[in-house]
């Protein structure tokens, strides 16, 4: 862990171990916890966000701009939302996950891919990345999801227009 100065905020590590134990428990099923969105809209970015926050305990409760679920009525738009989500992660500088778009080589098990079925600026699925090969390329990349529920899914198999690799680094406290 290190410190970032002027404002002290620490860095915790993202436990991948966790993230993916918890995406292979609940990605055929629903954890009573959470609402289940896939009714309406999705629900997989919710899945992912509950795998994230597996993997780093420490939510954001800004209000719209935070990344948060307390109920169906009061969570923030980046729980559920694929792009909201996206900018969340990217662009946190404050308490909660932490991450960057890289390559599909750098991704790792608990990373987020997020797909667009249509056009570049339209996002709209967010699985989990729970197995890769030794050097992950499209080819070896198995992912969980929810939505249409997936486990130990390969990501070749969905018929995307463009994707994104998002990797976790870690979460502010």
């Amino acid at each position: 862990m290190f410190i970032l100065n002027p404002t002290r905020i620490s860095i915790a590590p993202y436990n991948r171990q966790k993230a993916v134990s918890y995406a292979h428990k609940w990605a055929l099923e629903r954890n009573p916890k959470y609402y289940d969105f896939s009714k309406i809209g999705g629900d997989c970015t919710n899945f992912a966000s509950q795998v994230i926050y597996a993997g780093c305990g420490v939510m954001n409760y800004t209000p719209n701009t935070g990344w948060y679920y307390i109920n169906i009525k009061r969570r923030s738009p980046a729980w559920t939302d694929v792009d909201f989500l996206h900018r969340f992660l990217v662009n946190n500088r404050v308490k909660g996950p932490i991450a960057e778009e890289i390559d599909v080589k750098d991704i790792r098990p608990g990373d987020i891919v997020q797909l667009s079925f249509n056009k570049a600026n339209d996002f709209n699925h967010s699985p989990v990345v729970v197995k890769t090969g030794s050097t992950p390329d499209i080819n070896n990349i198995e992912v969980a999801a929810h939505s249409i529920d997936r486990n130990h899914y390969p990501l070749a198999n969905y018929d995307w227009a463009h994707i994104r690799f998002i990797h976790i680094k870690g979460a502010y406290h």
